[in-house]
């Protein structure tokens, strides 16, 4: 993950490329906030991706201890990875840009099949900074979508939409790769990629499990994922605008991704609900020589490379399930402070058949001077509490949030309630709406 534009140099020459594009014609990912998810999504061995981040160390260790850009490390990975792809029976190109005197490479592969007119696109930054070699940043996520592209032709998978992969070059320079790629797509071909999913660092050692802000129907498919594993998720914001996504998104294409966290300091909050160790950063060896293979969390890499194929498959079906009704209660309660009792805002659900899902969504609108006072529980009809947030530290003013609860055991019909309850003194506030959605 590169620092700030800004910081970098971003000098880019255009080299002639050719044969980059597929045929196609526009289509968005649809507003709907789930899709088909068949074919069934595999289990990615975290096995295959830790090899290949085996190779990586070894082609960094063998050229200097990294895999920058203008290295021979880089060129290396690059090739390590095309080798992969064309074996595989990926149609593979490689694109070159010039950036700080030097030749850069990015790697496309495209997958047989699917509707050229709609590409679902993954990708990754390949390069490291010279300080090391760059294993979880961005080893991680390039391995991860490799050994997805992988199981794509283990599966002869036959999706609706066409599937592209993209390994970026000099991101560490500030997305020099990815703007390449972007900026040289006539605006025909950049409106047929209907999506493109970032995944860098996603094996942090002290991981955290962020989603991306973005593109909604995509950002709702890695939260079905973790949701569906038991796992929370919080929204990234730590490097927003300084991944490869970025130049796709401020070319108007729906973006979305994974991160586990980088040289921020993981919270107290966020050690009680993932583990690791709290008051230290995601990845203390961030840009760092000891960035190597011993610098992964396999729990986290696993999970993660789950979630990209889980996405792959999911979003790549294209087949839109139309979202679920929607109640909504927009009638204020006022939240008394501690230690008064907990206050409810009831919703009935009529007219909907069998039970809630397992990707239940509650969005909340909470006006209050002090969130992290509040704890916050959605009842189901029959009395049983789920619960959406517990009380923190968090000083910030208001709650707008949207949480995914497994209610799949609950018979949708009936009065469903959200339950708030003000644990610490001096603040106060009020429900100002919440809707549940099916």
């Amino acid at each position: 993950m590169s620092l700030s534009v800004s910081r970098r140099l971003a000098a880019v020459t255009a080299v002639a490329v050719a044969g980059l594009f597929a045929a196609t014609a526009p289509a968005a990912l649809a507003s709907p906030t789930a899709v088909n998810a068949a074919p069934t999504p595999p289990d990615i061995p975290v096995a295959n991706v830790k090899a290949h981040l085996t190779q990586l160390q070894s082609i960094a260790t063998a050229n200097g201890g990294n895999r920058a850009h203008g290295r021979a490390g880089y060129k290396a990975s690059i090739d390590y990875v095309k080798a992969k792809l064309d074996a595989a029976g990926f149609t593979t190109t490689l694109q070159t840009f010039t950036s700080s005197g030097a030749t850069g490479y990015n790697l496309i592969a495209d997958w047989p099949g699917g509707d050229p007119n709609s590409v679902l696109m993954s990708g990754s930054h390949l390069d490291s900074v010279t300080a090391g070699p760059g294993i979880n940043d961005n080893g991680s996520g390039s391995a991860a979508i490799l050994e997805t592209a992988l199981a794509v032709s283990r599966a002869q998978l036959q999706p609706t939409k066409h599937l592209r992969f993209g390994w970026w070059g000099a991101e560490e320079l500030g997305m020099i790769g990815s703007k390449y790629y972007v900026n040289n797509l006539p605006a025909a071909e950049k409106s047929k990629i209907s999506g493109y999913l970032n995944f860098d660092m996603i094996g942090s050692p002290n991981p955290g499990y962020f989603v991306y802000d973005d593109d909604p129907t995509i950002e709702q498919t890695f939260k079905n994922y973790y949701a569906g594993i038991g796992v929370s998720t919080e929204i990234e914001t730590e490097g927003d605008g300084r991944s490869d996504h970025a130049p796709f998104k401020n070319a108007g294409i729906p973006v979305g991704g994974l991160f586990s966290g980088a040289d921020y300091t993981k919270t107290a909050a966020q050690a009680q609900k993932w583990g690791g160790t709290s008051g230290q950063a995601f990845d203390r060896c961030y840009h760092s020589s000891c960035d190597t293979a011993a610098n992964i969390n396999d729990t986290a890499l696993d999970r993660n490379s789950d979630a990209v194929a889980y996405a792959v498959w999911n979003l790549g079906a294209a087949t839109p399930v139309p979202p679920g009704p929607s109640f909504e209660n927009t009638a204020d309660v006022n939240i008394p402070d501690s230690p008064a009792a907990a206050v409810t805002s009831p919703i009935t659900v009529s007219g909907v058949t069998g039970n809630a899902p397992a990707t239940t969504k509650v969005d909340v609108n909470i006006v209050h001077t002090y969130r992290g006072d509040l704890v916050l529980d959605l009842i189901a009809p029959d009395g049983t509490a789920y619960r959406l947030k517990n009380s923190s530290s968090d000083s910030a003013d208001n709650i707008v949030a949207s949480y995914t609860v497994n209610a799949s055991s609950e018979v949708a019909n009936g009065v469903w309630k959200l339950q708030v309850k003000d644990v610490a003194a001096q603040d106060v506030g009020y429900i100002n709406s919440w809707k549940i959605t099916f």
